[in-house]
């Protein structure tokens, strides 16, 4: 815990002093959102909860990865080997994942505050739309950290960080739109128990292979 303790605080730290990374997020994510709202208020058309909800979790999956995926591919080499001298590469992994799911629930709180201002906001139930956005950035962070490390051992790992992210982003995507759809219509929260489920197991599955993997890739 001390070492993931010291891992996140050299990534916020890194971060704090950098500043490029988070201020072009913030850019993409408002300049979209913005755009969304002229090309709907242009047109006078009113903007229905279903492609409300679509356009939203589009804006954030995009975001995310712009967000993310820059977590492994911008360390060089010799950094690496310096931070294997200092920790485990589950240390380093686990503390990317924290890090990447804090950023990626600041970004997605600002965005949906801004999304509601010019877009409004159609959702009934507030509170579980603020779960599903919660386990959505955790699934995001984790899902891409882990494909963002993998990429990072291999050559042209651009290509491979698109290759490898399709299969794992699908499934979760469609899982978080069907949950955030059930907050929107403001269904009874039991109804969107085996969903909630399957989209845990899914984060599980996703850190535990990110244990698994980068440790066997980081020796090589």
């Amino acid at each position: 815990m001390i070492e993931i303790k010291t891992f996140l605080h050299k990534e916020f730290l890194m971060e704090w002093r950098q500043k490029y990374l988070i201020n072009g997020v913030f850019l993409y994510t408002s300049s979209t959102i913005f755009i969304c709202y002229l090309a709907f208020n242009i047109r006078g058309a009113t903007i229905t909860p279903i492609v409300w909800n679509t356009l939203f979790w589009i804006i954030i999956l995009f975001s995310a990865i712009n967000t993310i995926a820059k977590s492994f591919l911008q360390e060089s080499n010799q950094r690496d080997i310096y931070y294997y001298s200092l920790a485990s590469p589950g240390v380093i992994i686990i503390s990317k994942i924290i890090y990447s799911a804090i950023l990626m629930v600041i970004v997605s709180t600002l965005a949906l505050i801004l999304y509601s201002l010019l877009l409004g906001n159609p959702v009934q139930d507030q509170t579980f739309f603020a779960i599903v956005l919660f386990l959505g950035s955790l699934g995001f962070s984790s899902s891409l950290t882990m494909v963002s490390g993998i990429a990072s051992k291999a050559g042209n790992s651009g290509m491979l960080m698109a290759i490898l992210s399709f299969p794992i982003i699908v499934p979760l995507v469609m899982m978080i739109i069907k949950l955030s759809k059930n907050a929107m219509d403001g269904l009874d929260r039991g109804e969107s128990l085996d969903e909630i489920l399957v989209l845990l197991a899914l984060n599980a599955i996703t850190i535990t292979l990110a244990l698994l993997l980068y440790p066997y890739l980081s020796k090589n």
